[in-house]
């Protein structure tokens, strides 16, 4: 890996803790937001998701188009909005407002995610991409060892407004990067082919089965994972006394081990295979997942002890299944379904906060009910995945027939 490459990753990790940090920072929140806001777990889960189903929606429209421009011009776009959708986050004066400003941030958000891993893979051949992903991925423990906690103490100190502030600041300077150092990403244009149904990324993806099955493999994932996860805070303050001011030493234990292991299971990934390294991640995770969500009365340790072992084992199967993802598609055909995969990743993500904060309870005196049943369909999804990402198979493997009968003009 060259310095140009270790300076593209370094901008795109930064793009992603910014991004990350903005959805992320909400879910430890989630105690002060409904005490401050007098809000209950369904309206939480309704903010927490708002984000995810506009993000959704924006990067299933974006598909249809972003393949004809320069990725860096479409990330810049988009990181622009996003940033412009976080300040207004901090500005918002109660609940309704705050909605509305996480839809905003939404909006262009969606677009991000979608771009920095279609400029990973398009930089990146398959039998590398696994180690730049996990890279990439170290950003997510970035925000976790330091965004996240350093975002809570600023929300205690001064109120839960100014961690958005923070975030929309770094996003001014890393806009400046992207603009300054980030190359023109536009090798795709020069062999795509000419501009035609504007539906085709969709009857592409709906003819080849291949993609279909990645896409459910995202789908499935991610709504496994995330309807438990913003009620983790939540429950450990409510169900077993855990101090809401300790709550970003989850965070802060968890990133610090992410940190060190996402970019080993990244190498490991690409020389003993995606799908064994997945399912060896997946298995794992099923133990800290019951963990979680039945935690009786413990020592602190205790808990940082199970939380690190979810960041890990979450993590670990995530760096995998996204290199597995992106190995479907031609670099033509790539910011179109990588923007389609990325839809139904928010839509899943928010559709699971939903239904985690339909099912949660949370009573007169703080507990939170029901989160058990949460935990045990999200078990039942994880193994799903195991079965579906075996399935999916990169087209660079000779056995796979990838191109789809091309879609009429």
């Amino acid at each position: 890996m060259n310095t140009k490459e270790r300076l593209l990753l370094f901008i795109l990790a930064a793009v992603n803790f910014t991004h990350i940090m903005d959805f992320m920072i909400m879910m430890p929140l989630g105690p002060q937001l409904m005490n401050l806001l007098n809000i209950n777990p369904q309206q939480f889960g309704l903010a927490v998701s708002a984000y995810a189903i506009t993000a959704g929606a924006s990067s299933f429209v974006s598909a249809f188009f972003v393949d004809r421009f320069d990725r860096k011009k479409v990330l810049l776009f988009a990181y622009i909005g996003f940033t412009v959708g976080t300040f207004s986050c901090a500005l918002a004066p109660n609940y309704e407002l705050l909605v509305a400003a996480r839809v905003l941030a939404g909006l262009f958000g969606g677009m991000i995610g979608a771009q920095v891993l279609a400029i990973v893979a398009d930089t990146f051949g398959y039998e590398r991409r696994a180690r730049a992903m996990g890279i990439l991925m170290t950003s997510f423990s970035l925000a976790s060892v330091a965004g996240v906690p350093a975002g809570l103490w600023l929300a205690a100190k001064f109120s839960w407004h100014i961690p958005f502030v923070a975030i929309g600041a770094l996003g001014v300077i890393v806009a400046i990067l992207i603009a300054l150092f980030v190359p023109p990403v536009n090798a795709h244009l020069d062999e795509s082919q000419p501009a035609g149904n504007p539906l085709r990324v969709l009857t592409d993806i709906f003819q080849t089965p291949n993609q279909m099955k990645a896409l459910s493999l995202s789908t499935v994932l991610m709504l496994g994972h995330f309807s438990i996860i913003p009620f983790i805070a939540p429950s450990l303050v409510g169900n077993i006394g855990y101090d809401e001011h300790n709550i970003f030493l989850i965070y802060l234990v968890g990133g610090a081990l992410t940190m060190f292991t996402a970019p080993l299971v990244g190498k490991v990934a690409d020389r003993r295979g995606k799908y064994p390294v997945f399912v060896t991640f997946a298995l794992l995770s099923l133990i800290p997942v019951w963990l979680i969500t039945n935690l009786w009365p413990m020592p602190l340790w205790g808990v940082l002890l199970i939380s690190g072992l979810f960041f890990i084992f979450v993590n670990g199967r995530m760096i995998p299944m996204q290199a597995i993802v992106s190995g479907v598609v031609t670099p033509q055909q790539r910011g179109g379904f990588m923007s389609i995969n990325s839809s139904v990743q928010q839509l899943a993500t928010g559709l699971a906060a939903m239904i985690g904060g339909a099912i949660v309870h949370k009573t007169a005196d703080g507990h939170i009910e029901h989160y058990a049943e949460v935990g045990y369909i999200s078990i039942l999804l994880i193994a799903a995945s195991i079965w579906l990402a075996g399935r999916v198979k990169p087209i660079e493997d000779a056995n796979v027939v990838q191109q789809a009968t091309p879609a009429t003009t």
